[in-house]
C-alpha cells in the first residue's frame, strides 16, 4: 500500500473514531452541565491537570522516539516496558498522597477523594500504552480507532449513570478510570502480536532513547505549565467555581483542534518519520496538513464564535451564561492552536524536539506576568485574554522555526488559507441573517443555524476544494 493509501485509510479509522467520540463526549457533557454545579467540574479538572503533568514524566517521550527510530527490538521495548510500569506505580503513589498539598493550595476539601482515585489511572495507562505506540508505528488505524471507539462509549456510560445517581465528581473520575482501563486491555489485545515482552532490564540498550526523550520531558513540563498555568492560576486565585466556567469554555472551543487534529497528526508523523531526510516532500506535507486542518477547524470555530449563545443554551442550559464570552475568546486561542500544531510532527520528522522545548520556554516567560497582569485587571476574562496573547506570540514564533526547517512557505500558506477563510465569511453571513430575521434563542433556531452553516461551508467546499470523486476515493480506503 502507497504512504498516499495509508494516509486515506488512517484519515478514515481516525475520522471514524472521532465522530463516534464526539457525539458520545459532547452527550456527556450535556447531559452532566444539567446534572452538575460548575464547581464539579472545577474540582475534576485539577485531577485532569495532575494527571497530564505527571504523564510527562512516566512517557519519556517514548512514543516519539519508538516511532521517529522505527524500534523493533525486542530487548529495547522490553526495557521500556518494563521501565513505564514502574515508573507508573511510583508516580500514582506521589500522586495518592500530594493530596494534603493540592487542597490546601484550591481551599476545597472535596479534592482529597479525587486525587486518590487519580493515583489510579498510573497503574492502568501503561499496561498497555506501548502496544499503542505500536501500532501507530505499523499505520494500524483501524485496531486505534476501534480501541479509542470502545474506551470512550464505555467510559461516557459510566460517568452518566454515576452522576444519575449522585456520585457528583466522582462519576467523572470512575468513568476516566473505567475508559481507560478498557482502552489498556484492548491496547494489550491488538497489539500483542507487534511485541511479547522478555524479562529484560537494561538501561543501556535504551540510552538512545532516553536521550531522545530528554528534551520531551523538559519539553513537556514547560509545555505542561505554559498550557496550563491560566487554569491553575484560575482556580487558585478565583476558586472552583470559577474554574468551572474556565474549563467548560475552553474545553468546548478547544475540543474541535484536540479531536480532529490528531486525525491528521497521528496519520502523519509516522509517515514523516521516514521522510526526514527529504526537505522538499516534508515542506509539501507539512503544507498539506495545514490546509486539511484550516478546512477542518475554521468553518467549526468560526461558527461557535457567532453562535456561543445560542450553542451553550442548547448543549449547556441555563446557569451557564458566564461561558460565553470565555467561549468566543478561546475560539481565537484554538485557531492559532491548530496553526501552530503541525511543528510538532515537523521538529521530530527533523529529530529535533529541543525546538519544541525552547518554544515553550519563551511563551511561558511571555506567558505567566501577563496571567497575573491581566487576572489582577478583569479577573477570569483577563487570564483567558492573556492566553489569548500568548498563544498569538508562539504562532509568530513557531511560523518562524518551521521557515528554518523547510524554508519559505507564507506565501503558499496565505493562498491555500484564503479559500477556507472566504467561505467562513460567507457562511457567518448566512447565520447572523437567519439571526437577525428568527430574533430568539431557543432548539429549533440553534439547529437551523447550524445546519445552514454546514451546508453552506460544506457546499462551498466539495464545489471548490475537495470534489466528490476525491471524496469516494477516501470512502473505500482500505
Amino acid at each position: 500500500m502507497s504512504q498516499k493509501q495509508q494516509a486515506l485509510s488512517g484519515g478514515k479509522w481516525m475520522s471514524m473514531s472521532t465522530a463516534i467520540s464526539t457525539v458520545f463526549q459532547f452527550g456527556q457533557v450535556a447531559i452532566l452541565a444539567r446534572l452538575l454545579e460548575p464547581s464539579v467540574f472545577g474540582i475534576v479538572s485539577v485531577s485532569t491537570l495532575m494527571i497530564a503533568f505527571f504523564s510527562i514524566f512516566a512517557n519519556l517521550g517514548f512514543s516519539n522516539s519508538i516511532i521517529y527510530k522505527q524500534e523493533e527490538d525486542r530487548r529495547v521495548l522490553s526495557t521500556i516496558y518494563l521501565l513505564n510500569l514502574i515508573l507508573g506505580l511510583l508516580i500514582g503513589v506521589v500522586v495518592f498522597f500530594s493530596w494534603p498539598l493540592v487542597v490546601a493550595y484550591y481551599k476545597e476539601p472535596r479534592l482529597e477523594q479525587v486525587i486518590k482515585l487519580s493515583s489510579l489511572y498510573f497503574s492502568i495507562v501503561y499496561v498497555g500504552q506501548i502496544y499503542l505506540f505500536l501500532l501507530q508505528k505499523e499505520l494500524q488505524f483501524k485496531a486505534v480507532a476501534s480501541i479509542d471507539i470502545a474506551g470512550t462509549v464505555f467510559g461516557s456510560s459510566v460517568t452518566i449513570l454515576l452522576a444519575y445517581n449522585g456520585y457528583a465528581e466522582l462519576s467523572l473520575m470512575y468513568g476516566q478510570l473505567a475508559q481507560q482501563a478498557i482502552k489498556s486491555v484492548l491496547q494489550l489485545l491488538y497489539g500483542r502480536k507487534l511485541f511479547k515482552p522478555v524479562f529484560t532490564f537494561d538501561l543501556s540498550l535504551i540510552k538512545d532513547h532516553l536521550r531522545f526523550g530528554l528534551y520531551n520531558v523538559g519539553d513537556g513540563i514547560v509545555g505542561f505549565i505554559q498550557a496550563n498555568s491560566d487554569n491553575i492560576l484560575v482556580g487558585g486565585m478565583l476558586g472552583v467555581k470559577q474554574l468551572g466556567y474556565y474549563t467548560l469554555a475552553s474545553q468546548l472551543a478547544v475540543f474541535p483542534i484536540q479531536r480532529l487534529s490528531p486525525i491528521v497528526l497521528q496519520v502523519a508523523y509516522p509517515i514523516l518519520a521516514r521522510l526526514k531526510g527529504d526537505t522538499n516532500e516534508l515542506k509539501k506535507s507539512y503544507l498539506t496538513i495545514l490546509d486539511l486542518l484550516s478546512y477542518v477547524n475554521l468553518p467549526l470555530l468560526t461558527g461557535l464564535f457567532i453562535m456561543a449563545d445560542s450553542v451553550v443554551f442548547l448543549f449547556y442550559g441555563p446557569g451557564w451564561e458566564p461561558t460565553v464570552l470565555l467561549i468566543r475568546i478561546f475560539v481565537f486561542v484554538s485557531i492559532f492552536t491548530f496553526l501552530s500544531n503541525p511543528l510538532f510532527t515537523l521538529a521530530f520528522s527533523k529529530g529535533k524536539p529541543k525546538l519544541l522545548f525552547f518554544l515553550n520556554v519563551i511563551t511561558l516567560v511571555i506567558k505567566i506576568p501577563l496571567v497575573f497582569l491581566f487576572a489582577q485587571q478583569w479577573g477570569v476574562v483577563g487570564i483567558a485574554s492573556a492566553f489569548l496573547v500568548a498563544t498569538f506570540l508562539n504562532l509568530v514564533f513557531n511560523f518562524g522555526i518551521v521557515h528554518s526547517l523547510i524554508g519559505s512557505f507564507l506565501g503558499a500558506f496565505a493562498q491555500n488559507i484564503s479559500k477556507p477563510i472566504l467561505f467562513c465569511g460567507l457562511m457567518v453571513t448566512a447565520i447572523l441573517l437567519y439571526k437577525s430575521y428568527a430574533d430568539s434563542i431557543n432548539t429549533v433556531n440553534t439547529l437551523v443555524e447550524i445546519v445552514l452553516g454546514g451546508l453552506i461551508y460544506v457546499g462551498l467546499t466539495i464545489r471548490y476544494k475537495y470534489p466528490i470523486t476525491d471524496l469516494k476515493t477516501f470512502g473505500k480506503a482500505a
